[in-house]
């Protein structure tokens, strides 16, 4: 890609416009921005690179790109990379009636400006179409540019949600890694355990495993035999005791788990592995 900088300006449409495209630039950034406010509505996407955010109402917020922030017109705010460090952005200035629309359904949130990106490179074709779409600097390309902003607004607000979502299924597993630990040692009804963070048994199924790799029996399987092979190296207890320790009432059935996972049986792995 050409990382030439660009910066091209627009005067607004006489009139009140329902949206309208001002400017754009691409740019390496190598310093900050401090105590600036823009009459106009902006949009920044950082491809590559870190630093930081400050906005009145946000505050200061870490930046690591793929990133996109709003800066709402008039919004007093600071940014740029950290010192010593550069990133590589793209802009565009806008303002309208639907700006100050989207505004008002939170598309753009003053509270929550800054977006992480897991799709840069549809966000990458949106700004490309855009530039190119306002340098015919003609009516119809205007137009285009316009209807291109607003897919950035959507595209955004959608990656927003995903990311928000994913953070929600994060926490909520961990909820649930946290009582599976808890409950390691006792059986566990998976199926209620789903209903008890509001999951269906299929859901808790696939979400664990994508945050972890197991399925949650297996997870719990997991604690269960680590818990075995702690007792087999550290203390004299039987085999029917470890066992049941774990929560395996059927000696025979614990054996064989353990050696399903570990390749040897727990006498074995007693003997390999008994401190002295």
């Amino acid at each position: 890609m050409n990382d030439a900088a660009i910066a091209l300006y627009r005067s607004p449409p006489a009139g009140a416009a329902s949206l309208a495209v001002t400017g754009f630039g691409r740019q390496r950034v190598a310093t900050r921005i401090d105590n600036r406010r823009l009459p106009t509505h902006a949009v920044v996407l950082v491809e590559k690179g870190s630093g930081m955010l400050r906005t009145e109402i946000a505050g200061t917020v870490e930046v690591t790109g793929p990133a996109l922030f709003w800066l709402p017109a008039g919004t007093p705010h600071g940014y740029g990379p950290h010192p010593g460090e550069s990133w590589q952005e793209r802009w565009a200035l806008f303002t309208g009636t639907f700006a100050d629309e989207w505004i008002r359904q939170r598309l753009i949130d003053e509270a929550a400006p800054l977006v992480p990106l897991e799709n840069l490179r549809e966000m990458q074709h949106l700004f490309a179409s855009l530039h190119t779409e306002f340098a015919e600097d003609n009516s119809l390309g205007l137009a285009a540019s316009a209807a291109t902003l607003h897919r950035i607004v959507v595209e955004t607000a959608r990656q927003a949600a995903r990311v928000a979502e994913t953070r929600k299924t994060d926490a909520v597993i961990e909820e649930v890694m946290e009582a599976l630990q808890q409950r390691a040692f006792h059986p566990v009804d998976m199926a209620a355990l789903a209903r008890e963070f509001g999951l269906s048994p299929a859901t808790l199924r696939r979400r664990f495993a994508a945050a972890t790799g197991l399925s949650p029996k297996a997870f719990q399987l997991r604690l269960r035999i680590d818990h075995a092979k702690q007792l087999l190296t550290t203390s004299a207890l039987t085999i029917d005791a470890i066992s049941l320790a774990t929560g395996i009432d059927d000696a025979f059935y614990f054996s064989r788990l353990f050696q399903d996972r570990e390749r040897c049986s727990p006498s074995e792995f007693r003997r390999r592995h008994r401190r002295a």
